[in-house]
């Protein structure tokens, strides 16, 4: 048995995996890794291009789509007997020699849960790409940033943060994971379907006792957007519903309704701007993301966990928008450790 699967879910992406797969399996040492596509019941040619095309990658077939979340569960519930699994987006191209700095991390440190590459732009490979870049954190009112990109603003890649870093989060584009620690965990949640739901992972792993960690010496290129774009009304839907779904579950019950009431008033000053420029798709979304926030927190009534990990940690609203902090390096931190 290999060492690694590296896992790519499919949809409707038989174009995806015509100009990724090959440099996949170019990268991928194949005594340490098997790569596997698991396909999401897709009804383009993707079945048949995997097959036919490249007869050294596994082949996972669902009936039909499952969704980001679930999809990822059933595939890694399948092959739960490679003791790592990667979690690899179709619109990846690794670099070469990608995946041994990311199993080298793992087996050396039994306290990290996950961890991820560097996440640099395929358009623009100078550049750090927004989903994950290199490392992602969380700020006290539950907003995702990275290292390297803060809201839209992706840095220029100068190596400036090519430490190992201890991190919050870690990219769903290219999550490296110990199987058993991910099933354990329960995996990905499948409520959220997709968008944020890495970030609820490893939120779940970190309560767990485990730490999350970029490891840049592995680096890849993500062209990003690559099932939704990002002015989509259903991609803003999921994220502002997931991120509050996400805080609900994850919050102890001394400060969940404080913070969630902030977040929720942040939320309407979005929902005010997009009516302002009469983006009326995208303001009816964040409205029914709220309103199924509502219907869907009653699920998680008794998950909720005792100890706050948001606490202590900046406001990045605040220190970007109204100090003009663009850069991950320029920000005031309180002081406390990535956990």
């Amino acid at each position: 048995m290999k060492k690694v699967a590296v896992i790519i879910l499919n949809w409707e992406g038989e174009k995806l995996l015509r100009e990724y797969l090959p440099k996949v399996i170019a990268t991928t040492d194949p005594e340490l890794a098997d790569v596997i596509v698991a396909d999401n019941g897709s009804n383009d040619g993707s079945v048949r291009l995997v097959s036919e095309e490249f007869p050294t990658v596994k082949l996972h077939r669902f009936l039909r789509n499952h969704g980001y979340a679930d999809g990822y569960n059933r595939a890694i519930a399948e092959y739960r007997d490679y003791p790592i699994t990667v979690l690899l987006n179709s619109d990846v191209a690794p670099g070469e020699g990608w995946l041994q700095p990311l199993v080298d991390f793992l087996e050396a440190n039994p306290q990290a849960g996950a961890c991820q590459p560097k996440v640099l732009s395929y358009r623009e490979p100078e550049r750090f790409e927004y989903a994950g870049a290199c490392g992602g954190y969380i700020d006290r009112n539950g907003y995702p940033y990275c290292r390297g990109r803060l809201f839209a603003d992706c840095e220029i890649d100068h190596g400036q943060y090519d430490s190992i870093a201890e991190v919050f989060w870690a990219t769903g584009a290219a999550l490296a994971i110990r199987t058993d620690l991910y099933l354990e965990a329960g995996g990905l949640d499948p409520e959220f379907f997709a968008h944020m739901e890495e970030i609820d992972l490893c939120w779940r792993i970190k309560l767990m006792g485990y730490k999350i960690y970029a490891v840049p010496q592995s680096v890849i290129y993500h062209l990003g957007g690559g099932s939704l774009p990002a002015n989509s009304p259903r991609k803003t839907f999921l994220n502002f519903r997931n991120n509050l779904v996400m805080m609900h579950k994850n919050l102890p019950d001394n400060v969940r309704w404080r913070r969630l009431f902030v977040r929720r008033l942040l939320d309407m000053l979005a929902w005010i701007r997009f009516v302002f420029a009469r983006d009326w798709d995208n303001a009816f979304a964040v409205w029914s993301a709220h309103r199924d926030y509502v219907r869907m927190k009653r699920e998680y009534k008794s998950t909720h966990p005792k100890e706050d990990l948001l606490v202590g940690r900046p406001n990045i609203v605040v220190q970007y928008f109204i100090k003009g902090r663009k850069k991950f390096s320029d920000l005031v931190m309180p002081g406390k450790s990535a956990r």
